[in-house]
């Protein structure tokens, strides 16, 4: 489950508990929840939300266990499709952010692997602790293709061929620093929280529109958009002057 908390313009949203944050339905639930709130509650331009979670994990992607475990039916065929009901509701957690009416901010405090790593390279800013934490796309060592969401993440997020090559074909597991090197994560800290918490305040302040700053942000990733099936609208906002 998470929690939301409002520190002035800031919000908080944060993966409790102290487990590996698999991603269930009920977790992608109450995240997409939290996300919705948000959107209800600035009624004024100029916000950012910031996600973390409590533990050792960040998110350790999907819940398998779930999916095995879902139905009395215990065959293979119904565990496919209980993973694939929750890359579908994934997907709609991923679009929510990519279309979110605010800058989004995810402060990895620990392990972000599969999943979990594309939950936060949906957020404009990445930032990683230094000390503790690894990333890792485990696909390819338990012999699972990815959803064509994850590739078009990949793509659109990572710049370099060699890095997405390294984290989806060689499965390494990349720490802070190099995960910096990699363009991973926008910057590493040894206060995540604190760092994510002064980035936001930055962003908030510039009071941009919402609306409009979802749709410069759909509009500089067509195509992972397209794979959501988020489309772009022209929006202007008319202010009185321009700072």
């Amino acid at each position: 489950m998470c929690t939301l908390e409002k520190r002035g313009d800031i919000f908080i949203l944060t993966i409790t508990g102290d487990d590996d944050h698999r991603l269930n339905p009920t977790l992608i639930s109450s995240i997409r929840s939290s996300l919705s709130n948000v959107k209800s509650q600035c009624t004024v331009p100029g916000s950012a939300i910031i996600t973390i979670a409590e533990g050792k994990y960040f998110s350790n992607g999907f819940d398998l266990n779930w999916a095995k475990t879902a139905s009395s039916d215990d065959s293979p065929s119904k565990s496919i499709d209980h993973l694939l009901h929750m890359v579908n509701l994934f997907k709609q957690l991923v679009a929510d952010l990519v279309s979110f009416p605010m800058p989004t901010i995810a402060a990895i405090t620990g392990h972000a692997a599969a999943a979990g790593l594309i939950l936060a390279m949906s957020h404009d800013y990445v930032l990683m602790r230094r000390d503790r934490g690894i990333l890792y796309m485990p696909e390819i060592d338990i012999g699972m293709t990815l959803p064509d969401y994850f590739i078009a993440m990949m793509r659109s997020k990572v710049g370099k061929p060699e890095a997405r090559r390294d984290l989806l074909l060689r499965g390494v597991k990349v720490k802070a620093d190099e995960a910096k090197t990699m363009g991973l994560v926008d910057s590493v800290h040894e206060s995540v929280v604190e760092a994510a918490v002064c980035i936001g305040a930055e962003l908030a302040n510039r009071k941009w529109d919402g609306q409009v700053y979802a749709e410069i942000r759909k509009s500089l990733h067509p195509e992972l958009c397209n794979v959501l099936n988020l489309t772009s609208k022209d929006y202007i906002c008319c202010k009185a002057t321009v700072e």
